[in-house]
């Protein structure tokens, strides 16, 4: 017999996405450690799939649940706190990065002494003049996050669909700009990435902030493609939200990036 739902929390129907998220992350984990080890990716790219299908497929279920009500003002302050659990331990991921570039930086290692003959940078590395292509990207990632907030804000003060289009559009363009420019930056690199502990750190540190640009890309790309869909209220847009909140982040880790790494590390 049939019960009426008398409270605002939305219970699942058993799902197969954990399982199947579960085991492509350790697939690709162990095809990763492979492929460090001289083996060829198809491991890797086996569990990358598995894990990339059950992305899409596990929020498209959460976009179809958002547009059949089932994301209440509960879900939805859910949602929003799970997310910014997200984006503390990707806060705390950075941390490390950050710990070890500023660890070798006060106490270089050196070839005698760990603590006194020792230099920053190593000798032999030509660092990036930060006021050039740096300085550009940084502007260029502020402007972004600049457009997505003028989004935000034509959502939810203004409901102006036009607005929110052409901010996302604008962010979505420069994000893109700023992946090309970080990739041109990589290719005129003077030094490598092994050989030495500056350009272990230096590629670690910028290369995962630049996948975080790329999905956070790919993000807002969703978000305005729900947009041109009639998706999102004022009162109901947790996932554009996220979505400009993931923005954000990437913005200030990269200033923090800019000032520590290029300016203070250079």
């Amino acid at each position: 017999m049939a019960h009426e739902k008398n409270h605002d929390y939305h219970i699942l129907a058993p799902s197969p996405w954990p399982l199947i998220a579960s085991v492509g992350a350790l697939v690709m984990l162990v095809g990763a450690v492979l492929w460090m080890h001289g083996s060829w990716p198809v491991i890797f790219l086996i569990g990358f799939v598995a894990v990339a299908y059950t992305m899409f497929g596990w929020w498209r279920e959460t976009v179809i649940e958002n547009q059949a009500g089932d994301h209440t003002p509960v879900v939805r302050i859910g949602l929003r706190l799970g997310f910014i659990l997200f984006i503390m331990s990707e806060v705390m991921f950075f941390v490390v990065w950050f710990w070890t570039f500023f660890k070798n930086a006060m106490y270089p290692m050196g070839p005698e002494s760990p603590r006194v003959d020792g230099v920053w940078p190593p000798e032999g590395i030509q660092t990036f003049d930060p006021w050039h292509l740096p300085l550009i990207n940084t502007l260029i990632l502020l402007c972004s996050g600049a457009a997505a907030t003028w989004a935000h804000h034509a959502l939810v003060h203004e409901d102006n669909r036009d607005d929110i289009k052409w901010g996302l559009i604008l962010a979505i363009v420069l994000g893109a700009i700023f992946s090309v420019f970080q990739a041109y930056e990589y290719s005129h690199a003077a030094f490598g990435f092994g050989g030495n502990v500056y350009g272990g750190i230096f590629f670690m540190a910028t290369g995962f902030h630049g996948a975080h640009v790329i999905i956070g890309t790919i993000f807002l790309f969703v978000c305005l493609m729900r947009v041109m869909a009639g998706h999102f209220t004022k009162e109901s847009h947790v996932g554009f939200e996220a979505a400009a909140w993931y923005w954000h982040f990437v913005d200030v880790v990269w200033l923090f990036l800019f000032v520590a790494v290029y300016v203070w590390g250079g």
